[in-house]
């Protein structure tokens, strides 16, 4: 009984601890960082939200510059 306790807070142990690894793997941030830590997942939304609008914004001026070019003619 006393092995299957030691063997069993070895496995809890093993997997709180492979778990932490694999949440900031997941996240792709260094493996000690806290993965508890929200900042670096609202910093990911912000960049992908950013780089949405900046893409629709090309996207609209390249849609004027056309329609420009057809009232020109």
């Amino acid at each position: 009984m006393k092995h299957f306790k030691a063997v069993l807070l070895s496995v809890a142990i093993g997997v709180a601890i492979g778990m932490w690894f694999g949440v900031n793997i997941g996240r792709e941030e260094p493996f000690y960082s806290d993965p508890f830590d929200t900042s670096s997942l609202n910093q990911k939304l912000k960049r992908a939200t950013g780089e949405t609008l900046e893409k629709g914004g090309h996207a609209l001026e390249k849609t004027g510059q056309s329609l420009q070019d057809k009232l020109n003619k």
